[in-house]
């Protein structure tokens, strides 16, 4: 017995038969698609944009906003915070090396070098550097808000209006102290905003937290 495929079934007759009068090129319109028969495909309208708004509620600028630094005179910290801040280091230096010291002959503890180490290391890295790191601390007021920058590799620039600002503080560690130098911390709305300006003189950081307190204020109050 024979199979045949299913793609090689014979067609019906009617199938292969064709009418010649069913086309007729001599005729008005045939051979021409009718054009009401085509499907049209629906057409996209352009939506209109949404009106990008700023945080006040009016229409936003499309120039970017940035910082305007031109002119700006820095205030820097005291020169002696540098030596307050090497000493630190050295501090801590001492206390890690002494620790490794008392495990390892001691205790006996001879791994403690593979963590003290890169402790020590990264101490000392960290005290070469103090120089230039404390240099490019500054601040400088204006006519609406505190501008703050610091960092070398990572640079930190930041801008708080002076409403913003809810509480001044001033602190004063041991080493400082002994160098007539304190650090004025500054908390807003915003925990990511705060800052900590280190290396003031006692003068000076009491006189600043003094203006500021009576700047944000009256900001607060709208006068």
């Amino acid at each position: 017995m024979t199979m045949t495929h299913p793609e090689h079934l014979p067609l019906p007759d009617h199938a292969t038969e064709y009418d010649a009068t069913a086309f007729d090129p001599s005729r008005p319109g045939e051979g021409r698609s009718d054009p009401t028969l085509i499907p049209q495909l629906p057409v996209e309208q352009p939506t209109a944009r949404p009106e990008q708004l700023d945080d006040r509620g009016g229409p936003a600028s499309s120039a970017p906003r940035h910082l305007d630094l031109t002119d700006v005179e820095w205030r820097r910290v005291s020169p002696k915070f540098i030596i307050v801040d090497v000493l630190g280091y050295l501090i801590t230096a001492v206390v890690i090396l002494v620790a490794a010291l008392v495990l390892h002959f001691v205790l006996d503890q001879l791994w403690v070098w593979w963590v003290a180490g890169p402790l020590l290391l990264i101490d000392l890295v960290s005290a070469a550097l103090a120089p230039r790191r404390i240099r490019s601390i500054g601040y400088q007021l204006r006519n609406d808000d505190l501008l703050f920058r610091r960092g070398i590799m990572w640079q930190r620039l930041v801008a708080v209006p002076y409403g913003r600002m809810q509480l001044i503080d001033i602190n004063r560690g041991p080493v400082a102290r002994a160098f007539g130098l304190a650090e004025l911390k500054f908390v807003t709305a915003s925990t990511s905003t705060g800052i900590l300006l280190p290396g003031l003189p006692i003068e000076e950081a009491e006189a600043l937290r003094d203006h500021l307190v009576a700047v944000a204020e009256s900001r607060r109050t709208g006068l």
